[in-house]
């Protein structure tokens, strides 16, 4: 085996504390990757493998340039890795043996400052997990590149643990290595998101003051492990970190990741993109700040109903002043990310072209404070009170660099004229020597007589005077030393040049030098402006979001929301907000929701595809609307404030922990019945359809009975089991409602009107002709159908207050109907299968309550079955 080189030795000695990355060791000027991290990389990355060394002993080995290196480890995060950045860390002319190198950062998903792993208008959040002896949980969560900490503790329940990290979208999970197999487990199932270790829970006392706030050790502890990971992985300042708030999640209103993604509040579920969601409705901010923080809104509504009419009293202030609102909006586009530059500040990662951003948005806030006050009322306008220090750092930035500043920071040119005398002086000397060197070369032609005779300069040879090999007989003998020779040319110097030349690039390198520490002054100057930037940016990005809500109101007709005390829904024409964008305008149909006393649950029935998956989630979807603080879209709307929201609407296989559909729906449900309380929502859509008849018909009857009975919650139910329109005979608060349809000439339309009553049929095989089934397959379901009916008696639903039924083996056979041995029916048993179907339904139909659609949809019916 070859014998293993010192620079080998010291990249192995450095893997050896950084296993669960890649390795980007410096040589020169690539980093290179060798051994597993090699072959893993090549592969990922799509670069050549290549080796080291020879035969046997041939170490795989790939590398990237430095200059690029960037754009290659953003794509290794974006995959969920991580990768050590080893450096350099010594002058290799003045090193004895190896180059010194030491990882001199870590790039972790939760870590990232920028890149393409860095979204415009998406928090990026790293979170810390700690599991505490009686079993309750602390979660500390940070964004690093705007600065935000935040920590909440769970008592005794992963499923709300699971919840929190997946709704924070965090991209990494810090855990003690020692933490339960079981519950790591669990949340990988779960949680698309990295995982990494970190054992030191220690407050560093630098950082003490970020929870002054947090009056529990469980939390400090929670937040010193986030904390201890970041010092180990960035090794740098972290000054930007904001103080730590704490949040429970009894101060918003509860939804589980399942409820907002059958929601679609933040992506569509077919695409998981932004468009076809709530979000793409009423994100209608201009910054990058207020995009994120509309978000973060829809992803935990308030509860609280003071700090609900305190958004929904500026959003009508903004709707009444549309032309200053207007101005704002258009002012607001010219103000840059205020939270991740400062990030980038504090980080040093700023450049000067950024900070001159920084002014720019900075120059802003004085129109803005402006045009807020005239819209906003004093007591509710709570932003730009430092305006002071605003002045101060636009002074700084102003004073210090040029308007368009170059993006490297080692090539001079960002300081302006002016700020520094002794650089002032160096770039005299430069520009001087530049206009001697130019009048030089005048000179030189004049006296030699070489009309093309010209001055140059490269980084390699400096300054030199080229003269064509046609010309060289012209030359002044003893005055010009060849400097280079060329194909076609000469290079010379002279002694006068290249005395002049020393002045110039001694200028020039001191002059480079000089700029990038001065703006290295700068910039530090700028970090004691951070926490002021900060609050600026948050007042921004809220005022940003509240003129969003007012645009999006206005543009689509929406109305301010009242709050019931009493825990009664009355909407008026309610629509769903983004189904009404996608159809042609005037054709959405805008439905009523009334629920009170006596019709607390509301089982839905009617035709598929007719609009009761809609109906259901517009419901939700205008609480959540609500309780963020915007209008919604409805004529009026009285509404109470839910604590919580549960859907089981649609579901999936869940293959990677091996569920069937039906037990992800059990699972759904289950969450929803031990979770809820008579203040929250619950909107249940088809629960029982994934198992067989009569099992999926018993469970959803007993689900709405345990609703009714024991949670209380607000209800929609939808169901095909049109026997369990019964159930209003037996609850007393639970109310049949349809989707109303109507049949002609053997064509279905469908009114996408609910109104109470119950349906009567689903129109299941109209809908697979729409689906363009074999004509073949819907005509035999056609007449099977017919054949059903014809001697069908409607089964009943069990009485919620019957005994449970004893089951013999008869019972067990797929009997569909019950046999009549009633007078009344012995006589029905006479008349022809469709004339008895008809009095059937006759004798069971409440006419007295049917509506004047209902009768004529009913008489249609009834005329139908009798042709």
């Amino acid at each position: 085996m070859t014998q293993i080189t010192p620079m080998m030795k010291q990249y192995l000695e450095i893997k050896a504390q950084h296993q669960d990355a890649f390795l980007f060791f410096r040589l020169g000027d690539f980093y290179e990757l060798f051994f597993e991290d090699a072959k893993l990389a090549a592969q990922e990355l799509e670069i050549t493998l290549t080796g080291r060394g020879q035969g046997e002993d041939r170490i795989p080995m790939c590398g990237v340039p430095h200059h690029s290196a960037d754009q290659y480890m953003s794509r290794l995060i974006e995959k969920g890795y991580k990768v050590a950045l080893c450096e350099q860390v010594e002058d290799p002319k003045e090193a004895k043996g190896v180059v010194k190198r030491e990882v001199v950062k870590m790039l972790t998903p939760g870590t990232m400052m920028n890149g393409n792993v860095i979204k415009e208008k998406e928090n990026n959040y790293l979170v810390a997990l700690t599991s505490f002896k009686d079993q309750s949980f602390g979660l500390a969560r940070t964004d690093l590149t705007t600065g935000e900490c935040a920590a909440t503790l769970i008592s005794k329940d992963l499923e709300d643990v699971i919840h929190d990290i997946a709704s924070s979208n965090a991209k990494e999970l810090v855990v003690a290595s020692n933490l339960d197999e079981t519950i790591l487990k669990k949340i990988q199932e779960k949680c698309s998101v990295t995982i990494s270790f970190e054992d030191q829970v220690e407050l560093d006392p630098r950082y003490e003051d970020l929870c002054v706030d947090l009056q529990s050790e469980k939390l400090r502890e929670s937040f010193a492990r986030l904390l201890q990971y970041l010092i180990r992985t960035q090794k740098r300042s972290l000054n930007h970190l904001q103080k730590v708030t704490y949040y429970h999640s009894d101060l918003f209103m509860k939804m589980d990741t399942h409820t907002k993604r059958n929601l679609e509040l933040t992506e569509s579920l077919r695409e998981k993109k932004k468009a076809g969601s709530l979000l793409s409705i009423v994100d209608k901010t201009v910054t990058a700040m207020g995009g994120r923080l509309v978000k973060n809104w829809l992803e935990r509504p308030l509860i609280d109903q003071s700090a609900i009419d305190g958004r929904l009293e500026i959003v009508s202030a903004f709707l009444e002043s549309y032309f200053e609102r207007e101005e704002l909006r258009d002012e607001l586009r010219h103000v840059y990310d205020l939270e991740r530059l400062a990030g980038r500040i504090a980080y040093g990662s700023v450049n000067a072209r950024e900070l001159v951003q920084l002014k720019r948005s900075l120059e802003k806030v004085p129109v803005l404070k402006q045009l807020v006050g005239k819209m906003v009322p004093t007591s509710k306008n709570h932003w730009f009170t430092e305006e002071e220090r605003v002045f101060e750092l636009i002074d700084l930035l102003d004073r210090s660099l040029v308007e368009e500043p170059p993006i490297s920071v080692t090539e001079g040119g960002m300081i302006r004229s002016g700020f520094h005398e002794e650089l002032d002086t160096y770039r005299d000397a430069s520009k001087n020597g530049k206009q001697w060197i130019a009048e030089l070369e005048q000179k030189e032609r004049q006296e030699t007589g070489i009309r093309s005779l010209k001055i140059g300069f490269n980084k390699v040879f400096g300054y030199y005077i080229e003269v064509t090999k046609a010309n060289m007989h012209l030359l002044p003998e003893g005055r010009y030393e060849r400097k280079q020779t060329l194909t076609n040319a000469e290079r010379y110097i002279t002694p006068e040049l290249k005395e002049k030349e020393a002045l110039i690039l001694e200028a020039e390198e001191k002059m480079e030098q000089l700029e990038y520490d001065l703006f290295v002054l700068v910039r530090d100057e700028a970090k004691q402006y951070l926490e002021y930037i900060q609050t600026l940016a948050h007042s921004i990005s809220e005022i940003d979001v509240l003129a969003g809500f007012a645009t999006v109101s206005e543009q689509r007709h929406y109305i301010r929301p009242v709050f019931s005390k009493k825990r009664e829904i009355s909407i008026i024409d309610g629509r769903h907000p983004v189904v009404e964008t996608v159809i042609e305008k005037g054709q959405y149909v805008a439905n009523d929701v009334h629920m009170k006393k006596g019709r607390e649950m509301l089982l839905i029935t009617g035709p598929n595809m007719a609009g009761k998956s809609t109906y259901m989630r517009q419901l939700a979807l205008l609480a959540v609307m609500a309780q963020i603080g915007c209008y919604v879209p409805a004529t009026s709307c009285e509404i109470p404030i839910f604590d919580q929201v549960f859907t089981r609407i649609g579901a999936a296989d869940d293959l990677a922990s091996g569920q069937s559909t039906f037990m992800v729906e059990m699972l759904e449900t289950r969450y929803a019945l031990t979770k809820a309380t008579q203040n929250s929502l619950i909107l249940l859509d088809e629960i029982g359809r994934g198992t067989s008849t009569y099992d999926g018909m018993a469970l959803a009857q007993a689900i709405i009975e345990y609703i009714h009975d024991t949670v209380r919650a607000k209800t929609l139910f939808s169901t095909h089991y049109h026997e369990l329109t019964q159930l209003d005979q037996e609850l007393e608060d639970l109310q049949n409602v349809h989707v109303s349809a109507v049949e002609e000439n053997g064509t279905v339309v469908f009114l996408h009107k609910v109104i109470d009553g119950q349906a009567d049929r689903s129109y299941g095989i109209y809908v697979a002709e729409l689906a363009e089934l074999p004509s073949q397959v819907t005509e035999r379901a056609e007449a099977l159908l017919k054949q059903y009916e014809g001697s069908a008696v409607s089964t009943k639903a069990p009485s919620t207050n019957q005994p449970e039924p004893k089951v013999t083996l008869i019972d067990q056979q797929l009997t569909l109907f019950e046999e009549d041995t009633t007078k009344e029916n012995k006589v029905k048993a006479n008349l022809s299968g469709q004339e008895d179907k008809v009095i059937k339904k006759l004798v069971k139909k409440d006419v007295l309550h049917m509506t004047p659609i209902e009768a004529i949809q009913f008489v249609n019916e009834l005329q139908r079955l009798l042709k």
